[in-house]
């Protein structure tokens, strides 16, 4: 059974609200009258007025998209003062993340940020710093005969992410590239001229781009990261395997750069000092 609100109770929530709106929004009542269009003294009554009249449904859609808030919260008929509109707009979306290179989806947040930084922290090795043979090995058991075709349409959009002007600021853990030096838990068995050649590509790329290019290692013994890309202050995502989920809203953008920032402070080895890290990897294959 739906209760019902008293109609005075309802004119006084709508008068205090309307208020509340307009003090946190800093609009005064010349203001709101003129985005309403309406009389100040209007304003006035609806403020200060008594009993349990309100303003007609025109006045209350007015009032609500001038402070850009719900004329259902004004009315006390929900408790969450953000426009539908709003509440879409800071909701997490899931994007399906096929397993794949640099698929449609997240070459075009790529575009839509180009010019913003671009912080990531991948899943394994960056795919923008990898050699032909190391895509070839971890994706052909799933693009299968199509392994070639895909790896040369991503190795252009790879050559696009890395020929914009956005920098980037990538995070690994340690333990992703040791591991991968000794070929050792998800990169057993893959040869070692491979990893000699990946390395000094890594060695080569973070080189001459640097500094728009800066790699760090942290420690996962300390700090902890999911897979996560920032796209500028536009939009944050989370791979979780099978989809992406996207945010779009300032205050989860903002917690999630900096987290980032985070990593970047605690790293291990910074991006000054990755040279003569990979460096030293690299020289541990050729001498194993």
């Amino acid at each position: 059974m739906i209760e019902k609100t008293d109609k005075r109770q309802r004119a006084d929530l709508f008068r205090t609200r309307l208020g509340d709106a307009m003090r946190e929004r800093k609009v005064n009542q010349s203001a709101l009258a003129r985005r309403v269009g309406v009389d100040r003294s209007t304003i006035s009554q609806l403020l200060k007025g008594s009993g349990a009249r309100l303003p007609n449904a025109q006045v209350v859609g007015e009032c609500a998209a001038a402070l850009g808030i719900s004329a259902d919260w004004l009315l006390g008929l929900t408790d969450r003062p953000e426009t539908a509109a709003d509440i879409l707009a800071t909701s997490p979306s899931l994007t399906e993340a096929p397993r794949a290179l640099v698929d449609e989806q997240i070459f075009q947040w790529h575009k839509e940020a180009a010019g913003y930084k671009i912080r990531h922290v991948p899943a394994g090795l960056p795919d923008m710093l990898k050699t032909r043979a190391m895509l070839q090995w971890e994706y052909a058991p799933h693009l299968g005969r199509s392994t070639d075709q895909a790896i040369g349409a991503s190795e252009d959009r790879l050559s696009w992410m890395r020929g914009t002007q956005s920098d980037y600021e990538i995070a690994l853990p340690i333990y992703e590239l040791t591991s991968f030096a000794h070929g050792e838990g998800y990169y057993r068995g893959l040869d070692a001229d491979l990893r000699t050649a990946q390395l000094d590509n890594l060695l080569e790329v973070t080189q001459q781009l640097y500094p728009r290019l800066r790699l760090y290692l942290y420690d996962a013994r300390r700090v902890y990261s999911a897979p996560v890309t920032i796209f500028g202050p536009l939009l944050a995502v989370i791979y979780i395997g099978r989809n992406y989920m996207a945010f779009r809203d300032t205050e989860r953008v903002q917690a999630l750069t900096a987290h980032f920032d985070h990593l970047v402070r605690e790293a291990a080895v910074s991006a000054r000092e990755l040279p003569k890290y990979l460096e030293e990897l690299r020289d541990g294959v050729r001498f194993s």
